[in-house]
């Protein structure tokens, strides 16, 4: 019998601890796919964040680091500069990365660092129990809006592929889902341009990832779903913002 699918090499056998309806686990799986069909693996080096993936070194089947929380550009940047042939990539949420993390984010993007960032936008904190991001949407109810998010107290919810899109030294920035399968493997083809852009030296290089939080949005997997095509799609418009 011809096998069709098998697990991909570029993740680990350990048992991952995401919640049902989660797509960190699609992510990461994509991720290890473009590694080994690109053959990256043996040098690549990965860097974890704080928060739901806090754990993603145990999954990724490449060298891996622990970042403090939002840090994690700083930490690729070093790990890049001294092995510049290596794929360098950090995975992060939008609590570490659009919160805490905004100016490590900002300025590896403007100093035009060669690595790549997979950006998990879920429009709440996941980890710490449901809070307001900068992500949560006008609205939103979560632990710290009960009653919704409003411009006049937090502002608009931020948008990092656009905002990183107008930086001089960002190469590549697309922003995708994971509410359908067409979107799915748009989001391996984003995944893959956003390496290569890498390797080929031309800039810093983000794929911002819609995804979703059944747990902390008081949905089941399938209304979580809908909910990010209703919703979140709208506000955080899909497509590619930048390609040099």
């Amino acid at each position: 019998m011809t096998r069709v699918f098998e697990r991909t090499k570029g993740l680990t056998e350990a048992e991952m601890h995401y919640c049902p309806g989660c797509g960190h686990g699609i992510v990461h799986r994509l991720v290890a796919e473009v590694l080994e069909e690109m053959e990256l693996l043996k040098v690549t080096a990965g860097v974890s964040p704080v928060g739901c993936a806090v754990f993603a070194y145990n999954y990724f089947n490449c060298d891996m680091y622990e970042a403090a929380h939002g840090r994690a550009p700083a930490v690729a940047t070093g790990i890049k500069r001294v092995h510049p042939d290596h794929c360098v990539f950090t995975y992060q949420g939008d609590g570490d990365l659009a919160s805490i993390g905004t100016a490590e984010i900002v300025h590896a993007a403007h100093r035009g660092e060669k690595i790549t960032t997979i950006f998990i936008n879920n429009a709440i904190y996941g980890m710490t129990g449901g809070q307001m991001a900068p992500t949560t949407l006008i609205g939103q109810k979560t632990t710290t809006t009960p009653l919704g998010r409003t411009v006049e107290h937090s502002g608009k919810p931020i948008r990092v592929a656009e905002m990183l899109a107008t930086i001089e030294g960002s190469a590549y920035i697309e922003r995708v889902a994971l509410n359908n399968n067409a979107n799915i493997i748009r989001t391996k083809k984003a995944i893959k341009n956003a390496f290569t852009a890498q390797m080929e030296r031309k800039g810093f290089s983000l794929v911002e990832v819609l995804s979703t939080c059944p747990t902390n949005w008081g949905k089941s997997p399938v209304e979580a779903m809908q909910w990010l095509e209703d919703e979140m799609i709208p506000y955080y418009p899909l497509g590619l913002f930048k390609e040099v």
